[in-house]
C-alpha cells in the first residue's frame, strides 16, 4: 500500500485524498494546468543517464534521485535501472498516460517510455510497482519498428487521449532525414504504424506538441541523424542537413497543412511548446543555432505565423573555434500558469526566466550563470566592443566547480524549483565540453521567485554523476513520477 500511496501522492488531483490514496473516478494527472500547480511537492525525479559515446562500455540507465529535502538521502541517486544493452543513448522520455487522459478512469500513469536515440530501441519502464526502484516492463526492438514503419532514431514521446503513444523519429535506419516521421504504439506498446498520413512526412524531425482544441500539432526540426550523430559541423548547415522549419499538422488527422520556414533567424528549432491553457493558440520554439525564441500563433484566416520573441546575441570571443559564440538555446519550458518561460544557453552558461504574460513582449526577470565556456578559469574569453575581455562568475556548489553548461531543465508543479542537468548528446558533449565526458554530469536546483521573478542557486542541492559506481555518466532529461509541464498536455 505504501508504494501506491507514493504514486497517488505525485498524481493527486482535487477529488483524490493525496495521503490515503483513496479511490477516485478520474484518470491520471489533473483536470487543468492550474489545478496541477496545487499538487503535492515533488519527492522523486527520474533522470536518463548515458554511457554511450563516453568510451565506457556500460549500459545506459535510469537514475532515481531523491529530491525530498526532509529525506536522509536528499540530493542523492537512490536507484539505478540499467538497461540490458550497450550503445542505446537514452535521451528523452514520456508517459503511457498523462493529463490528456484525465477524463478516462481506466487510464493509469504507470509506464515511462524511454526511446534510445542511437540504437532505435524503446524501453517501457514500470514506475508504479516501486516508484523508487522502477523495473523494465518491455523492450520494443528497433528491427520491429523499422520493418513495420521504416522509422529510426526515436526522440520525443507523448501519450494520446486515445491510449496510444506517439514518438517522433528523426530518420530512417541509415540516418537519412527523408525517412523521418511519427511512430504509433498501442496501449500494450505494440507497433501500430505511422501516425502521419502517407506523403505527409516532415522535412526534418525532432520535437512536437499538440493543441487539440485548435485541431493542430506542430513539429520542429533538428537535422539528419547521419550528420548530428557525428558531432556538429557548421558546413552541414550550409549543406542542408539541418532544419529551420515548423510543420503544422491537422490533429488528429495527420495531414501536413503548412510548413513555416523560420529562415536564418530560426536555425535548428528544437524544443517546441504550446501554452498550457488548451484554449490558447500561441506557443514557442527554441532555435538553438541562432539562439532565438520564436513565437508561433494562429492568424485570423486560420493559418499559422511566427515572429522572433527573444534574441540572445552571440558573443565575440577569443580562443574558440569560431570568432563568435551563440548562446545555443537547447531546452526551454513554460510554467503551468503560462506566466514564465525558462530557457538555457548551453554554451554561454546561463539560465533565464522571462515573464510572458504578454507573449508578444517577454520581459527578462531572472538570470543566473551555472557553467558555460566563458566561466572564470576557462581559456575562452568574451571580448567587448571596447576590446576588453571578460568572463562570467560561476559559483562552486558543495565545493565542486560546475562543468559543462545548463542543458535540460524541469520545473516543479508549483513553479518554485527549477532542476538543471548539463549533457546535450554524447558526441556534442565530447566536442564542446570534453571535461563533461571525462568527469561526468551534475544536476542542480534553482529556487524561483514567482512573485517578482528571479533565480538563485540552491547551495544544498548537488547531484554529481561523476561519482557513479560504473564511472562518470552523462545526465539528460528529468521526469517526476506524477507528470510535469513538459510531459502533460491538456485537451
Amino acid at each position: 500500500m505504501a508504494t501506491d500511496a507514493v504514486v497517488l501522492k505525485h498524481g493527486a488531483v482535487g477529488k483524490k485524498d493525496a495521503h490515503t490514496g483513496a479511490c477516485c473516478h478520474t484518470g491520471p494527472g489533473y483536470a487543468t494546468p492550474l489545478e496541477a500547480m496545487s499538487g503535492p511537492r515533488e519527492a522523486l525525479i527520474y533522470v536518463t543517464c548515458v554511457y554511450t559515446g563516453t568510451g565506457r562500455e556500460k549500459p545506459d540507465y535510469l537514475a532515481t534521485v531523491d529530491i525530498d529535502p526532509s529525506s536522509p538521502t536528499y540530493s542523492k541517486v537512490i536507484n539505478r535501472l540499467r538497461v540490458p544493452y550497450i550503445g542505446d543513448e537514452l535521451h528523452h522520455s514520456g508517459w503511457n498516460a498523462c493529463s490528456s487522459c484525465h477524463g478516462d478512469p481506466s487510464a493509469d500513469r504507470r509506464f515511462l517510455i524511454l526511446p534510445s536515440l542511437v540504437s532505435g530501441r524503446i524501453y517501457v519502464i514500470d514506475t508504479k510497482t516501486n516508484p523508487k526502484a522502477p523495473a523494465l516492463h518491455k523492450v520494443v526492438e528497433p528491427e520491429d519498428i523499422v520493418q513495420k514503419t521504416g522509422l529510426a532514431y526515436p526522440h520525443t514521446s507523448h501519450c494520446l487521449a486515445s491510449g496510444d503513444i506517439m514518438v517522433s523519429c528523426l530518420g530512417d535506419k541509415d540516418g537519412n532525414a527523408a525517412g523521418n516521421g511519427f511512430l504509433l504504439l498501442d496501449s500494450e506498446f505494440n507497433v501500430k504504424g505511422r501516425w502521419e498520413k502517407p506523403g505527409n512526412t516532415p522535412l526534418f524531425g525532432y520535437d512536437f506538441w499538440y493543441q487539440p482544441r485548435h485541431k493542430t500539432m506542430i513539429s520542429s526540426s533538428w537535422g539528419a541523424p547521419a550528420a548530428f550523430t557525428k558531432g556538429f559541423n557548421p558546413q552541414h548547415v550550409s549543406d542542408g542537413l539541418y532544419g529551420r522549419h515548423l510543420h503544422v499538422y491537422s490533429w488528429p488527422g495527420g495531414e501536413l497543412r503548412q510548413i513555416m520556414d523560420l529562415g536564418n533567424t530560426g536555425l535548428l528549432p528544437l524544443e517546441i511548446r504550446f501554452l498550457h491553457d488548451p484554449s490558447k493558440h500561441t506557443g514557442f520554439v527554441g532555435c538553438a543555432l541562432t539562439s532565438n525564441m520564436v513565437r508561433f500563433f494562429k492568424t485570423q484566416d486560420g493559418s499559422w505565423s511566427h515572429e522572433v520573441a527573444i534574441s540572445v546575441k552571440p558573443l565575440k570571443v577569443q580562443n574558440w573555434i569560431l570568432p563568435e559564440m551563440p548562446g545555443l538555446i537547447t531546452d526551454f519550458l513554460i510554467s503551468l500558469d503560462d506566466r514564465f518561460l525558462y530557457f538555457v544557453n548551453w554554451l554561454h552558461g546561463d539560465v533565464r526566466q522571462y515573464n510572458i504574460e504578454d507573449p508578444k513582449n517577454p520581459v527578462l526577470t531572472g538570470q543566473v550563470w551555472v557553467g558555460g565556456l566563458l566561466q572564470k578559469g576557462s581559456p575562452i574569453v568574451a571580448e567587448g566592443e571596447d576590446g576588453k575581455t571578460s568572463q562570467f562568475d560561476v559559483p562552486e556548489i558543495k565545493g565542486k566547480r560546475l562543468r559543462g553548461g545548463p542543458q535540460m531543465i524541469q520545473l516543479s508543479l508549483d513553479g518554485k524549483r527549477l532542476y538543471v542537468t548539463n549533457s546535450l548528446f554524447s558526441t556534442w558533449d565530447l566536442q564542446f565540453y570534453p571535461e563533461l565526458v571525462e568527469k561526468g554530469s551534475h544536476m542542480l536546483q534553482l529556487d524561483v521567485n514567482t512573485d517578482k521573478g528571479g533565480l538563485t542557486i540552491n547551495p544544498k542541492f548537488f547531484v554529481d554523476f561523476g561519482d557513479e559506481p560504473d564511472g562518470p555518466s552523462l545526465a539528460h532529461e528529468m521526469r517526476y513520477p506524477g507528470g510535469d509541464c513538459t510531459s502533460d498536455i491538456w485537451i
